[in-house]
């Protein structure tokens, strides 16, 4: 008897029926021979602070850094009973080994991880990894289970990735809190992220277009163009030179050139392709995907390659067959025109596949009742089904050619472009009209060998040989402005994270990008949710929170490099080429880094979110003082005035300085109080209090006004 968990409960029960585990109990399947169970994502997370110490629930800087010895996990309220059930079924005595079903993956190491170390179990774990959910791969997977410890370094970079964040995000969130006394929430891959929308606002904000001029002659039913300049003097000056001239061709260049096919999907490819054509974002483009994995349309999707393994020929064959046969484009593919074979052998590298191969659709589209699906499902399902049919197509054929005509000794430069052999843009053609796609697709995907844009449209020029004249040449001017940065689409932003600190990095290295495909969506939702950038659109900007948090990161903590270092540092440790304990170690140094920067932040920058308000001139050095937390401060550094809200003096007769007193010492050096406490005569009373500030100590003394004193000692005569 053994136990299989799953990651959810849609897997486990698609896990349940290949193992006929039919037999429902509470919280989990009964089989021969086999127990099927489930997990609802993270059962279990890392403790908060303040459940290791009471005094952690108040934030305060001179706490941290909190760094656990022993680290707890916590459950979440509405996921307790099924925890509950699987504590129990991993207790079993009947039960030989679990198998760990979860996604074959770094976060499903680490959600079965944690429920297995609550749970206490002593039972002996295999695990299954599979990258599709078709019931001939789980009967594969399940033929195939290797020993946990096999996955052992993946799982160690899973655990440490968590706690890096939580080192991280809780440490350096509340030492920016308390010492900025606003919430600022700070994370290793989000805050770098938000600075790269911040930087591009900047960009955006401080630009300044500027004019400049083209001329344009017009001979021989074509048009050519001239070089950019700046002066509309210079324009009309070449205008009126070239106007009802003669034209010569004085160069033409011919080039034959080939766009090879796009590579498959990985995640993130995925993820831009669906924003740009679909405006879907990063996270419904995962979800959708998920939907049609567990739906078996689809191989795994948390994925960052895009080839398959060597020994996936014979498969990928089969699935580009039953693409071809699916009528999933509402078109007949196979009629009026001879399909190429497909070259399988393009897309096939196993030492480009790490976890995971690809996504592709499964053999089951064959027989996909389509209609049925959800709409997004299936623009995503026809996404990765034609992105099959162009990587295993024939290369797309294109002759250009450049032209060079010289006008009264100006030069002039013309283009054009003619499809020879359009290979396999046939396959994308349909995709477009499938969906009535107007947006331009070209270079889908990022694959490195698309055709470069000023080739892109079809311009058929006519024959042109060198010497060729024209008469009577057609000028003018066109006007145009230079254009400021886009702001990022989701589409450009998760192309920035994953080519994110790429230059700064030896060419062998193999991470270079912000997070994983598996997390930069959640990454980019949490800036939405946290209120730091905002979707407009299709674009993705920073609020002026995001921008002002930007602001007052450190350059290492926004530095894409620094992240996308520990990225590629937590792939060698799932290879075995570094120690956890070292990574670890490098995030408690950079915690203690952390926190000695906010140390050294300048109390006058402690107030930049807060509006500053001078409540009168410093006494020593005659610059503004600002009213903080607990005293009334010199905003120069270098002085020692300093005025505090409570002093033994002044707290002896129960008086604390507030604003208005503040500026009254400043201004005049006294301050009136009429609540003044005795302790010795146990009752109020009122005086003026005197404040002299000397070699930045500050003096304070009574002075009892005269005029009230004979009031005072008449009204005893008269009685």
């Amino acid at each position: 008897m053994f136990l299989v968990i799953g990651e959810k409960p849609s897997v486990a029960q698609a896990l349940a029926k290949v193992l006929k585990a039919e037999k429902k109990e509470d919280g989990y399947l009964v089989g021969e021979g086999c127990l099927v169970s489930w997990c609802f994502g993270h059962l279990a997370e890392y403790a908060s602070p303040e459940s290791y110490d009471e005094r952690y629930a108040k934030w305060d800087f001179n706490d941290l850094p909190i760094i656990p010895k022993e680290w707890e996990l916590t459950v979440a309220k509405d996921k307790k009973g099924q925890l509950a059930i699987l504590k129990k079924l991993l207790r079993r005595k009947d039960l030989s080994y679990v198998v760990n079903a979860c996604d074959a993956g770094r976060e499903g190491e680490l959600i079965f991880k944690h429920v297995y170390d609550l749970s206490g179990s002593t039972l002996p774990v295999k695990r299954l990894w599979i990258s599709s959910m078709e019931d001939s791969a789980i009967r594969e997977g399940f033929a195939d289970l290797k020993d946990g410890s096999v996955y052992g370094n993946i799982c160690e970079a899973s655990v440490c990735r968590a706690k890096a964040d939580w080192l991280v995000g809780m440490n350096a969130t509340r030492a920016y809190t308390t010492k900025y006394f606003k919430k600022l929430a700070v994370g290793r891959v989000q805050t770098p992220t938000l600075a790269m929308l911040a930087e591009r606002e900047e960009r955006i904000r401080d630009f300044k277009k500027e004019k400049y001029f083209a001329v344009h002659i017009s001979c021989g039913g074509m048009e050519a163009a001239s070089e950019r300049m700046d002066s509309r003097k210079e324009a009309e000056g070449i205008t009126g030179e070239c106007q009802g001239s003669q034209a010569q061709v004085m160069s033409v260049v011919k080039e034959e050139k080939a766009v090879s096919p796009p590579r498959l999907y990985d995640l993130t490819t995925l993820q831009r392709d669906a924003n740009r054509i679909f405006g879907f974002t990063a996270k419904e483009t995962l979800e959708y995907l998920q939907g049609l994995y567990e739906k078996k349309l689809a191989t795994y999707p948390r994925t960052d390659s895009q080839f398959l393994s060597d020994d996936m020929g014979q498969t990928a064959g089969k699935v580009t067959e039953a693409v071809l046969h699916s009528g999933l484009f509402g078109e007949d593919i196979l009629s009026g025109q001879e399909i190429p074979a497909p070259d399988i052998g393009r897309v096939l590298d196993s030492k480009k596949v790490s976890d995971h191969h690809a996504v592709i659709p499964t053999v089951g589209i064959g027989e996909a009742d389509f209609p049925a699906l959800p709409e997004e499902e299936r623009k995503i399902l026809l996404l990765i089904a034609n992105r099959l049919l162009c990587a295993t197509g024939e290369k797309h054929l294109y002759e250009t050619v450049k032209a060079e005509l010289s006008c009264n000794g100006n030069i002039f430069t013309i283009t054009g472009k003619t499809v020879t052999h359009n290979g396999w843009k046939d396959f994308e053609d349909m995709l477009k009209r499938s969906f009535k796609v107007a947006e331009d697709m070209e270079g889908q995907g990022a694959s490195g060998d698309s055709e470069p844009a000023e080739n892109r449209k079809n311009s058929k020029l006519p024959e042109l040989s060198k010497g060729q004249v024209f008469e009577n040449v057609q000028a003018d001017i066109s006007e145009h402005f230079t254009s400021a940065p886009k702001r990022f689409t989701e589409d450009q932003l998760l192309l920035s994270m994953e080519t994110a600190g790429k230059g700064e990095f030896e060419n062998e290295t193999e991470k270079k990008g912000l997070g994983t495909p598996a997390t930069r969506a959640g990454i980019i939702e949490k800036l939405v949710s946290s209120g730091y950038a905002v979707r407009k659109g299709r674009q993705l900007l920073p609020t002026p929170e995001g921008m002002e948090l930007s602001a007052v990161m450190p350059e290492y903590l926004k530095s894409a490099a620094m992240t996308a270092e520990w990225e590629n540092d937590l792939l060698r440790m799932e290879k075995g080429e570094l120690e956890g304990r070292d990574f670890m170690q490098g995030i408690t140094g950079l915690v203690e880094k952390i926190l000695e920067g906010c140390r050294n932040i300048p109390e006058s920058e402690l107030y930049r979110f807060h509006q500053k308000e001078s409540v009168g001139s410093c006494p020593l050095c005659g610059e503004e003082v600002y009213e903080g937390k607990k005293n009334f401060y010199c905003g120069n550094r270098g002085c020692k005035f300093s005025l505090w809200k409570e002093n033994r003096y002044l707290s002896s007769m129960k008086k604390k300085i507030d604003k208005k007193m503040a500026k009254e010492f400043l201004k005049s050096g006294r301050s009136h109080a009429k609540d003044l406490y005795s302790e010795k005569k146990g009752r109020n009373f009122e005086a003026d209090i005197l404040m002299k500030a000397e070699d930045g100590r500050v003096n304070f003394s009574l002075e009892f006004s005269p005029k009230k004193e004979e009031k005072k000692q008449e009204g005893k005569k008269g009685k």
